[in-house]
């Protein structure tokens, strides 16, 4: 299938375009910390000159347990998204969980997420790609690759074509991921943007009784892998201090150590891409 170059104002994302970045915390936990880390990361994109989306959700639905923090819900969380958005100028990426919640997001987010949990939800596809926001898709750890065909035809019957597929890992047994590789280039046979997950790659879903571990150690050997796969993009969750994070804390990179991976990242697509 011919490539669907993804745009998004004055970002192209897909086959022969730049790698983008997709990145932020987790959640939103008040508006001080998501100027903060906006702010911080955009600088580090600037002087690297790699397209940047903001990311950070304003509720995570699918925590492990009842006391997990899942955000300051849609309201509080979109405002603060919106004061970001207009303070930087930056592209807003934010997940949904409910066909409810889609139109209400995407008077702010540029990008709509789908969680890989909910990928096969048709009600949720379809609203989400009813908006004509981008619609990310987020693999689910149960689907092959090859079944994400199934998910694509579902947002473009909405008559809107900017869909991403992202590849976050596969289950392999209790509270552990792997990465298959192959996901990459068999997603883009869809025409569609795959973009790598470099974060909750490295989640052990559910690990720690109570919420999910991680170790974030591995977060550059699986995103330089990706970006060598094929990805038109990495996302990865960013923080400033991720032991005090309130959510996903294992898993996400050090603030500080952003801009050495985002060097070396840059460096393996720029060879990549003039290979092909």
């Amino acid at each position: 299938m011919k490539p669907h170059i993804v745009r998004l104002g004055k970002i192209s994302i897909g086959e022969g375009k730049p790698l983008v970045l997709m990145a932020g915390p987790c959640v939103v936990e008040n508006e001080k910390s998501a100027m903060r880390h906006a702010l911080a990361i955009q600088k580090i994109a600037n002087r690297l000159h790699i397209p940047y989306i903001y990311k950070s959700s304003y509720d995570k639905a699918n925590r492990s347990s009842m006391g997990s923090f899942r955000g300051l819900g849609i309201g509080e969380g979109l405002a603060i998204l919106k004061r970001v958005k207009e303070e930087t100028g930056l592209a807003i990426l934010t997940d949904i969980h409910t066909p409810e919640e889609a139109a209400e997001a995407a008077t702010v987010a540029d990008i709509l997420q789908i969680p890989a949990f909910l990928s096969r939800q048709t009600n949720l596809l379809i609203a989400a790609g009813k908006t004509g926001r981008v619609i990310n898709v987020k693999k689910g750890q149960f689907l092959a690759p090859w079944e994400m065909g199934n998910v694509v035809e579902k947002v473009v019957s909405t008559g809107n074509p900017n869909v991403m597929l992202c590849e976050r890992g596969t289950f392999f047994g209790y509270n552990t991921l792997v990465n298959d590789f192959r996901s990459i280039p068999l997603m883009k046979e869809f025409g569609c943007p795959v973009i790598f997950d470099a974060t909750h790659s490295v989640q052990a879903p559910g690990g720690r009784g109570k919420s999910s571990g991680g170790d974030r150690r591995f977060v550059p050997v699986l995103a330089q892998a990706g970006v060598v796969a094929g990805a038109d993009g990495v996302f990865m969750e960013v923080h400033e201090n991720p032991d005090q994070a309130p959510s996903d804390g294992p898993n996400m990179v050090p603030l500080k150590e952003l801009e050495r991976l985002l060097d070396r990242l840059l460096r393996l697509s720029k060879v990549v891409r003039n290979d092909r």
